[in-house]
């Protein structure tokens, strides 16, 4: 079961479109063609929606999900990705994190990954694509504003199972090892 998606995000109704004077399309059937760089990510492209379980310093929660893989005929993929916690009675008890960031194929099978959350972190990631489904990135570069939790080492790992898109983020404090930060299993909606 997926959590109800909280009104304003994507797949619900909004004011009205925003038309903008440029492609970015999650679709390989519209917009630009796709850059022949993107082949080694282009399984993430579309929009993905599901449920997760976050740690964290303010304790263990569930969260909801939205994620956007979108192309603009260039060699990256635009990422977008917005949570919102999930209360134990399984309604929507707030916003939760949100990251944007880029997917940069680099040759045949290497992936960067850069991505900046408004907690005031920045993170790049270099990486494989092991299978035509499956990503694995470890931090190169992270850079926190002095407020942030301390953060010293990150690795992420993708993976396209049955269909649905599975992840795991894992992250080291100066004092300690990599321990599971978040993961989830998404379904595309688009």
């Amino acid at each position: 079961m997926s959590a109800p998606l909280p009104p304003g995000l994507p797949g619900e109704p909004a004011a009205g479109p925003t038309v903008l004077p440029v492609p970015d399309t999650v679709d390989v059937r519209e917009g630009p063609e796709v850059a022949h760089a993107l082949l080694s990510v282009l399984p993430l492209l579309g929009e993905w929606h599901g449920e997760g379980q976050a740690a964290g310093a303010a304790g263990d929660h569930r969260f909801g999900q939205w994620v956007r893989f979108a192309h603009d005929g260039r060699d990256f993929l635009a990422y977008e990705s917005r949570t919102w916690r999930i209360a134990d009675d399984g309604s929507v008890a707030g916003p939760d994190t949100r990251e944007s960031g880029f997917w940069r194929p680099r040759g045949e099978d290497e992936v960067e990954l850069l991505v900046a959350a408004p907690d005031g972190l920045v993170e790049i990631y270099v990486g494989r694509a092991r299978t035509t489904t499956s990503w694995e990135l470890t931090s190169d570069v992270l850079a926190r504003t002095p407020d942030h939790p301390d953060v010293v080492s990150a690795t992420r790992l993708y993976g396209i199972v049955d269909g649905a898109l599975m992840y795991a983020v894992d992250r080291a404090a100066t004092d300690q090892p990599l321990r599971p930060t978040m993961s989830a299993r998404l379904e595309r909606i688009r």
